[in-house]
């Protein structure tokens, strides 16, 4: 018989850098060699520009830049743990002279990587896994955001409200352990059922640490003061998701209610105790010592709904909204909602269109001192933030998103530079880069 030459195998062929997942490629098989043993690295550099159009503090633009790089470790494949792994997130931020909160003076941040211009260590934490998952336990250097008060839709706002929101952010002991700022902590969760998760979780309570005179992110300027001080920050939250496998045939859903409790001290924002043991108000006398009220607190709600589904397009819709005690807050309520149209434009399906609304009312203690300062001030009353953006999938790798935000009554309608004058409504626009390497 004639001999058959053997046939060889093709090997796959090489993707163009326009489809590959990151810029930098799998590094010659390094990349794929490091995951199979248990290590995934991530690279990403975000940048934007935006501009202050009308209103707010500066008509003027800013820049601002941040390099992330996260290392996740699987260490059953690593060293045969099983149901263990790591996680570390350092950034690298860098800012121009000023950035667009800098511009604008709103409690609202209009960009969720603004932060003090260094590097810095995140999050570092351990996590063990219980059966089949169903119980979680994860210690270490932790972020609130990354787990608590989320919601998939409002997250493609670039807005800072939109994360980690007002009703905590602007309430909560240097902002709470959020970005840019964690702190040691621990957090268990629990699968009772397929559709519910139970989760509570314990945090330092003040992420700057210890007689902090500065701004928090000075204070902890590089993520590695582990601060203990400022008692502790709990918080809970029971979620139920439906439709979530990738083999769900109906609306994917997930929906929230969450609590929180802060044991530190918090002053009175209406009542202070002046020189002569009396009561007074803080806007009559600015020098008298806030009355103090031991704890924090506040309840919240998310909900987040697929409405519909096309063969390449979605919409989803998010709320969000929470309360929180008058006298020791700057916001006592919150709302948010709006809605993802994923795949907006024909041939364009990993597109996606976000808009969101939000509403933080400033507390009436707060309100009440203003009345009472003389000379007059502007009395604050609420501060709203629209948003719209598009964030076009140029590559795997690469998404640039234009985005336009208006922002009524910054910081409640007062200019934080002199309480006198009104800030007028910011009309700020921009446009951001985010590449994964």
């Amino acid at each position: 018989a004639a001999d058959v030459m053997p046939t060889q195998a093709k090997a796959p062929a090489q993707k163009s850098i326009w489809e590959q997942d990151t810029l930098t490629g799998d590094w010659g098989g390094a990349r794929t060699a490091l995951k199979d043993k248990g290590i995934d690295l991530t690279l990403v550099y975000i940048g934007e520009t935006f501009s202050v159009l009308s209103g707010g503090l500066r008509r003027r633009g800013s820049y601002e830049g941040r390099f992330e790089f996260s290392a996740d470790a699987d260490l059953e494949k690593l060293i045969g743990w099983k149901g263990a792994t790591t996680h570390v997130t350092v950034f690298q931020v860098n800012n121009g002279n000023w950035n667009t909160a800098d511009n604008v003076g709103s409690i609202s941040d209009p960009s969720n990587i603004d932060a003090y211009h260094t590097t810095r260590l995140f999050t570092a934490w351990y996590q063990r896994n219980w059966f089949d998952d169903r119980i979680s336990l994860r210690v270490g250097q932790l972020a609130a955001d990354d787990e608590f008060l989320t919601s998939p839709t409002a997250a493609g706002l670039i807005n800072g409200t939109f994360g980690w929101a007002d009703m905590m952010a602007a309430n909560i002991t240097s902002g709470g352990p959020a970005y840019p700022l964690a702190t040691p902590g621990a957090r268990l969760a629990v699968k009772p059922a397929e559709n519910w998760t139970l989760q509570a979780a314990v945090f330092s309570g003040d992420p700057a640490g210890k007689d902090c005179n500065d701004l928090p992110q000075r204070c902890n300027a590089h993520g590695t003061t582990f601060s203990f001080s400022g008692g502790a920050l709990w918080m809970g939250e029971a979620q139920y998701a439906i439709n979530q496998g990738k083999e769900a045939t109906g609306l994917a859903g997930v929906y929230k209610l969450g609590a929180w409790y802060a044991t530190a001290n918090y002053g009175d924002r209406h009542f202070g105790i002046d020189a002569t043991g009396a009561t007074v108000s803080l806007g009559a006398d600015p020098t008298a010592t806030p009355i103090q009220h031991k704890g924090n607190y506040g309840l919240y709600g998310v909900a987040d709904q697929m409405i519909w589904r096309g063969k390449a397009s979605s919409l989803n819709l998010f709320a969000r909204g929470g309360f929180m005690p008058s006298d020791r807050n700057l916001v006592s309520y919150y709302l948010d909602a709006g809605l993802g149209l994923k795949g907006p434009l024909p041939g364009r399906p990993d597109d996606t269109l976000s808009f969101g609304v939000a509403y933080a009312k400033i507390s009436k203690d707060v309100a009440a001192v203003d009345q009472d300062t003389v000379p007059a001030v502007i009395v604050r009353d609420h501060e709203m933030v629209f948003e719209v953006n598009y964030a076009l999938q140029v590559a795997p790798w690469w998404t640039v998103q234009p985005d336009v935000q208006y922002i009524v009554h910054p910081n409640g309608g007062q200019n934080p530079n002199d309480a006198t004058v009104r800030l007028e409504n910011a009309f700020i626009a921009g446009v951001r880069s985010t590449i994964k390497f």
